[in-house]
Order: structure tokens, then sequence, then C-alpha cells
């Protein structure tokens, strides 16, 4: 091996390895902890973790996702509306148990695969082929429905207005 080819070797080893600086970690008297990368003395060495790094999608994967926005779009467009038939808009209501038996309705009626799925408070509680959906136990108090229709892969394809409505339940101090 002749000296050059040795010197270019040893060049491309320390450059491949990775710099790793350390890190300190000092209490003081009061309890005060300071970190530095310059020891001190009563400074003790810590490990730190390696940086979490994300990848980007790629740009072909993007336009991916605005063909599939375009497909739920026109799957959606195949549906009128899609509505609550029961509770009613700023209806009130006495449920001691707190269930609530949604109704709703699309126009037209669904297709094969799809399904109703309704949120309460903007979180999903519960899908049907039926047009019927019983939530149990919610919380008295004025709350905001909304009535999606999924399709097979539960992805929601149209939305609805939503409603909101007030349950009273007695209370627990009673």
């Amino acid at each position: 091996m002749n000296p050059r080819s040795g010197l270019i070797t040893g060049l491309l080893f320390v450059l491949a390895v990775p710099a790793s600086a350390e890190v300190y970690r000092n209490v003081d008297a009061y309890g005060n902890v300071t970190f530095s990368d310059e020891p001190s003395e009563g400074a003790k060495a810590i490990e730190v973790k390696p940086v979490t790094t994300i990848t980007l999608p790629k740009p072909e994967v993007v336009q991916e996702t605005d063909r599939l926005r375009e497909e739920v779009q026109k799957e959606g467009a195949a549906y009128e509306s899609v509505s609550f038939a029961y509770p009613d808009n700023n209806q009130a209501f006495y449920s001691g148990s707190g269930d609530i038996q949604f109704q709703v309705r699309s126009t037209p009626g669904l297709q094969p695969g799809h399904k109703y799925e309704v949120t309460l408070d903007g979180q999903p509680v519960g899908q049907s082929a039926s047009g019927s959906i019983a939530v149990s136990n919610v919380f008295r108090g004025t709350h905001e429905a909304r009535v999606h229709i999924v399709d097979e892969n539960g992805v929601q394809i149209k939305t609805g207005p939503s409603i909101s409505f007030t349950v009273h339940r007695p209370s627990v101090l009673n």
C-alpha cells in the first residue's frame, strides 16, 4: 500500500466516524442544574439520545392524495343530502340514562358498502347502514352532532349539517 492511498484511507475513516460531542450535567450547591459541552468540576457526562428525524413524503405521493380526494368528491356527489331525522336542531329532551337514538336519512338512500356515521362533539360514536344509531350514556348538557356517509374504507364522502341538542339528566348529587 503506497503512502498516498494510506493517507486517503485514513482521511475517509476519520470523516466516516460520526462526530459525537459530550454533554455534561452539573448540579451546584443550591440545586441548580446546568448542562454544558465543556467539563467542569463535579460535572458528569450524560448520554444524549439521537435526534428524531422525519422524512417528508415524495411529490408523487402527494399527487396521489389529490387524485384520491377527487374520487371521494365524485363518490359523494352521488348523494344530494344527508341529515338527521331525530333529534331536531336545538331540541332539548330528558333522558335519565343518557341514551339517544339518532335517526338519519339521505337522498338517495345508501349505496351498497356505504354507512352512516354519527359524530358527537367531534368524536365518532357509531355507524349503521339502517339509519338508526344508538348512543349510550351521553352526558347532560348541550352537544353538537353531525352525520356523515362513509364508504367501505371508512372514508367520509358526504357530510350533513350539524345540529345542536340538549340532554337533561338527573344530577348525581340528588
